[in-house]
């Protein structure tokens, strides 16, 4: 599996040249809304999970292989948590070498406490860190974390860092119906943006197959009461329109492999980009993805979604 995919359309990086620098499902939080499935089992080590050499060797190439003009972004968003892999700092003051490209990345924020992650994101154009709840049990109740990175641990790195970096810092917050989308909720999040002071907050939504089957996202009234309590910065983000690179790998069965397994791809764009780059054989590329067992079909509101066989889902039927 390639280290390097895309460019993929990115809702709010244009086309995003993505580097996964760790293995499928390498995570610290099991959130419910997670479009690749349940974390199992867990994961909160921070290793070189694969060579630092081999990433920048291969990110090189493909930077070679495109046009100026192609690649908006150079993003680290892992099919997990990026900031697990630790040789990320050296990444990404080595990428900042070889070209002029902005980089991002994108990350629960979770190990911000750290003092050595920090200093490894400090680099970056760009970090995007998660905030789904502004009290301890919520943020339990969606992000279902690793037991030692407390609340209390993520709210200090977030400020931490915000002291620290002189980028970009754009907040996400993922609304999910029920559980983060009342007044009361949004204000106690809004509170704690007060005090990390980001320059964006991202309102997402979960459109895509969660890891349970219940979640939902929230009514329009909803994402507007986010937009009014989380204040001017907030915004929700809307779809990406774009295409997907599959050139430069060995098949468009393997190309297909390296965007799936960082999310899934509802089914009648996957076949055109598919068509695009085989003369119309998206049938015959994904009865074969079928057939080998590497991917699975999630039903998600009606749509069919494609994503890695290996991704747990609590009912894929929904």
């Amino acid at each position: 599996m390639s280290a390097i995919f895309g460019p993929v359309p990115s809702r709010r990086l244009g086309q995003s040249l993505g580097i996964d620098p760790i293995p499928a499902k390498t995570c610290n939080w099991n959130c419910v809304y997670c479009q690749l499935g349940r974390t199992v089992p867990l994961i909160n080590e921070r290793r070189e999970y694969i060579p630092r050499d081999e990433i920048l060797a291969e990110l090189s190439a493909t930077l070679e292989a495109h046009q100026p003009g192609e690649i908006d972004w150079i993003t680290f968003v892992g099919s997990g948590e990026p900031t697990l892999h630790s040789g990320i700092g050296w990444l990404i003051r080595e990428i900042k070498k070889i070209t002029t490209i902005p980089l991002a990345v994108i990350t629960n924020g979770s190990l911000l406490y750290l003092p050595e992650v920090r200093q490894d994101l400090l680099a970056a154009d760009a970090v995007l860190p998660t905030l789904d709840a502004g009290n301890a049990q919520l943020y339990r109740k969606i992000n279902r974390p690793w037991p030692e990175l407390t609340f209390e641990r993520l709210i200090e790195g977030l400020k931490s860092f915000r002291l620290e970096y002189k980028g970009k810092l754009w907040v996400e917050v993922m609304l999910v119906e029920g559980l983060n989308d009342s007044s009361q909720a949004l204000t106690e999040i809004a509170m704690v943006l007060k005090e990390i002071h980001p320059d964006q907050v991202h309102i997402n939504l979960p459109t895509r197959p969660p890891a349970e089957e219940w979640v939902r996202p929230p009514s329009q009234a909803a994402v507007l009461r986010a937009i009014s309590i989380l204040g001017e910065i907030a915004h929700p983000v809307s779809p990406a329109d774009g295409n997907f690179d599959l050139s430069g790998r060995a098949s468009i069965q393997d190309a297909v492999m390296d965007i799936l397994t960082r999310h899934p791809v509802e089914e009648k764009i996957l076949r055109q980009t598919i068509d695009q780059y085989t003369d119309g054989q998206a049938d015959q590329v994904l009865e074969n993805l079928l057939q080998s067992g590497q991917a699975q079909v999630v039903e998600r509101f009606g749509e069919r979604f494609w994503s890695i066989a290996k991704a747990v889902y609590s009912d894929k039927r929904k």
